[in-house]
């Protein structure tokens, strides 16, 4: 007998309600990088419940979306994520990853 009840999946369920960081709805939709990494700044920045720095949290929800979601996204929405972590890096005043760290030879 086939079990008839829908399969449930944790991770979608971590992007609506993460613990750590209260997400604007539907902020990996929107087609603005800098936008996106606003609004996750911002939200890494408010949050008192996140254990690494706002720069490490803020980049963790967005790589663990883009690893949950990247198979079902389109060609253009994943580049606007991918752009979106320059933006946070910009948006935290690092260096892009363009740019050789300190120490490193290209």
């Amino acid at each position: 007998m086939a079990n008839t009840k829908p399969k449930k999946y944790w991770s979608g369920e971590v992007t609506k309600r993460s613990n750590a960081l209260d997400l604007d709805p539907g902020v990996f939709t929107w087609s603005d990088p800098k936008r996106i990494a606003r609004s996750l700044g911002r939200s890494a920045q408010q949050s008192t419940r996140r254990k690494g720095s706002p720069l490490q949290s803020s980049m963790s929800m967005l790589n663990f979306y883009l690893n949950r979601a990247g198979k079902n996204l389109s060609a253009r929405q994943k580049k606007t994520l991918d752009q979106t972590k320059e933006e946070l890096r910009k948006y935290f005043g690092k260096k892009p990853r363009s740019e050789p760290r300190a120490g490193e030879k290209l």
